[in-house]
This record gives C-alpha cells, sequence and structure tokens, in this order.
C-alpha cells in the first residue's frame, strides 16, 4: 500500500483546524497523538451501543463488551509481540505500568543493599518509581550516564551492573533527545548478572519498538495515547514467571479469586493487575489505533518520519544560534532545540501565535537539562501525519521568533 499522506491527513480531523487564524501545524506527538476518526467513532460507538461492565454479567451488552476487551488485548499482544495472551496487561498508562512493577516487583525482589541501574536520558515516570523502590527496600540506584551526542555510554555497563544489581529501567526512545539505544548489550549484561530490564516504550512502540520477547525485554510500559489512541490506556508487558511471582498491586474487584476475611486469593493472569472497573472502552479504542496503524503500515509510516526527521534537522540545524540536542545515530523522530539568547517558552509562544505546536520545558526528564547545563529545550516532535510543507513552516516560524526575540 503506497503512503498517502493527503488521505491520512483527512482521516484526522483536528488537522483541518486553525489556531490564531492559522492552519494548525502540530508538532507535539510526542507529548499525545492526535486520534484519527476510526478511533473517535469507535469509542463513540461503544458508549452508544456497548457499555456495559466486563467479566461481571451474565447479559448481552456485558458479554459483548468482554468480547471485545478481550480481543482487544490479543490485538495488543500481537503488536508488541508477546508470546502470551496473559502477559498483556491493560493499565491507565505508562506510568501506572511502571509504578506497578516499581512497587509489586521490589515487594518480591528487591532487598536491601541491592541496586536498581537507570539512564539518564529517562522520563520521570522511568526514574521516580525507582528511587521510591529503592528508598523503601534500602537499595542503591545507579545511573548510566549519556554523552554530548546523547548516546548511553556502553562502556560504564560493566562499572554499573553488578551481581547485587536487581533490574535496569532504560528507555525504548528518549522523549526528549530522540535517541534509539541499542538495548542489546545492556540485556544481556543484566541477564548475565540475574537483573531484569524493564523497558519504557511510550515513544518507542510508536516508532517501530516492541517485539518484546524477541528482544528479551522483562518488562514493557506503553500508553495509548502516543499511538494515536485515547487517553487513560495503557498496556504493561511482563513475563508470565515474572507477574505470577509477584504480588497484586492493588486490591478490589476482579483481581479476585475468593475473599473472605480470613483469606483471600487471586485471580490469574491478567486479572490479578487488573483491579477495579477496567477502562474497556480505552481498551477497544486502543486495538482500533493499533489496526489504523498496522493498515497504513509501521515500515511505511517509519520511512516517512525518518525522511521527515532528516529534513528537519537539515533545515532547523541551518538556523544561525540554534543547537539541536541528541545527535545519535539511531533516533525516532523528535528534534529538540534552544536558540542562543532566546527562552524556549518565548520561542515556543510566537510559534504558537503562528499556528505551530511545539513542546518547551523540561519534558519531564530534568536530569537531561543538567546535564546540558540548562532549564529547557523546545521540542518538535513529528507523526505520521506530518509533511515537509509542515516542517518548512516549522523553521520558518523559528526564525521569525529569533528574530523577533533577539
Amino acid at each position: 500500500m503506497a503512503f498517502d499522506i493527503d488521505k491520512i491527513r483527512a482521516d484526522f480531523p483536528i488537522l483541518q483546524r486553525t489556531v490564531n487564524n492559522r492552519p494548525l501545524v502540530y508538532f507535539d506527538s510526542g507529548a499525545t497523538a492526535q486520534k484519527p476518526l476510526a478511533v473517535i467513532e469507535r469509542g463513540d460507538e461503544l458508549m452508544r451501543h456497548y457499555n456495559a461492565n466486563i467479566h461481571r454479567g451474565v447479559h448481552h451488552l456485558s458479554g459483548k463488551m468482554t468480547e471485545l476487551y478481550e480481543e482487544a488485548r490479543e490485538r495488543v499482544r500481537r503488536f508488541i509481540g508477546a508470546r502470551e495472551r496473559e502477559e498483556a496487561i491493560f493499565t491507565s498508562g505508562a506510568t501506572a505500568s511502571i509504578n506497578l512493577v516499581a512497587y509489586a516487583w521490589s515487594e518480591r525482589f528487591l532487598r536491601a543493599g541491592d541496586n536498581v541501574v537507570v539512564s539518564e536520558m529517562e522520563h520521570h515516570s522511568n526514574i521516580v518509581p525507582w528511587q521510591m523502590a529503592a528508598e523503601r527496600k534500602g537499595a542503591e540506584l545507579r545511573v548510566l550516564p549519556f554523552d554530548d551526542r546523547g548516546e548511553l555510554r556502553m562502556e560504564l555497563l560493566d562499572t554499573l551492573i553488578d551481581e547485587r544489581t536487581r533490574l535496569v529501567a532504560v528507555t525504548e526512545a528518549s522523549n526528549t533527545l530522540g535517541t534509539c539505544p541499542n538495548l542489546e548489550p545492556i540485556i544481556s549484561k543484566a541477564h548475565s548478572m540475574g537483573a531484569v530490564v524493564m523497558v519504557d516504550g511510550c515513544q518507542g512502540i510508536v516508532h517501530g519498538g516492541g517485539r518484546v520477547a524477541e528482544r528479551g525485554y522483562d518488562f514493557y510500559a506503553l500508553s495509548g495515547h502516543k499511538l494515536y489512541g485515547p487517553t487513560g490506556i495503557g498496556v504493561l508487558y511482563g513475563r508470565r514467571e515474572l507477574l505470577e511471582a509477584m504480588p497484586p498491586f492493588m486490591g478490589g474487584g476482579d483481581m479476585v479469586d475468593k475473599v473472605t476475611f480470613a483469606k483471600t486469593t487471586y485471580a490469574p493472569l491478567p486479572l490479578k493487575y487488573e483491579a477495579g472497573t477496567s477502562n474497556f472502552i480505552g481498551a477497544v479504542a486502543l486495538a482500533e489505533a493499533i489496526a489504523y496503524v498496522e493498515s497504513i503500515g509501521v515500515a511505511a509510516i517509519e520511512e516517512h518520519e525518518q525522511h521527515l526527521l532528516r529534513v528537519m534537522t537539515e533545515r532547523l540545524g541551518a538556523i544561525e544560534g540554534l543547537r539541536i540536542y541528541g545527535t545519535a545515530e539511531n533516533k525516532c523522530p523528535i528534534v529538540s532545540f534552544t536558540v542562543d539568547g532566546t527562552h524556549p517558552y518565548d520561542v515556543g509562544m510566537i510559534l504558537d501565535k503562528l499556528g505551530v505546536a511545539i513542546r518547551t520545558g523540561h519534558h519531564c526528564a530534568e536530569p537531561v537539562m543538567t546535564h546540558f547545563g540548562i532549564t529547557g529545550m523546545c521540542r518538535a516532535s513529528i507523526g505520521m501525519y506530518n509533511t515537509e510543507a509542515e516542517v518548512d513552516i516549522l523553521a520558518r516560524s523559528v526564525e521569525r521568533a529569533v528574530m523577533m526575540l533577539k
């Protein structure tokens, strides 16, 4: 199937609107992707015609919604490359997924004197839960740094991962630098020491990531809203033997087998980690988003986005005084930058007046800012629906903002 950018753009209703009397140019997909009409209509259809709580009712609507929910789980399993359906847990988002592991896994496997290794380029949601777990358990938190190109310093693995390492937390694709690190040596080293690996796949899954079983991931987290799906839905992948060994994260309905005041036993996977009323509509709408991505073709999307990344890097890099952060050889389509003599917030505000949406700030990755001795960056993140013409608008808008601010 040919990559038809005009057809794809027509599938996203929000791209037809204007902002400040200008056509919207949206380069903030790394924060949240826009939604195709198929996902919007699917959510509407479910609420209009199928809304009923799952797993607990014998009536028609409950049975149908349960069927759709479990079909969504199977589509997620195939998309991320898990071996078993029960290894795909629905959560409220990647942050909830990582916190689930940081609590439940550490309760079972982390002890005083152990250590957890995180990379310097992680999003806060893959740092703070491990800080909390380490503090709770009396463990040490170690940091794998990156160099000024945004490449993880793999030569330090032997000094950081040792026989007391229990888990390594690392991103599949940095939300600030765009770096897609080679995780193979990290996973190999961790596994050789008996440690497990928690991979943040929020950006990676949108840009060719996943294949979790094939790549040897032990845990994997993703957010639906970055994958062209709705907010409030995410996925945790975990190897079955780990998930079965861990205690539940939350107690409540649907995660139990039998409840008495003397003792409660728990439901089997995956329900063990899905306490309460699940976001069943969000799960089915996420499956619809995955179906949409697959209909376009993951490889075709990746080729288009990588082309735009090269064009954007060249066009923005030609602006006097502009510095791009993250020049790793293997990158997802994210360009973060600052311009001498300007503040990222001011640049972002002027671009908004010109109809261009980018992200400004520390992007929930303050250690990255600290590494470069700055407080914030501008970030332009590309989605499947962006065009070369929009890249040119972005560059011209940045040039205009710089001219106004200097």
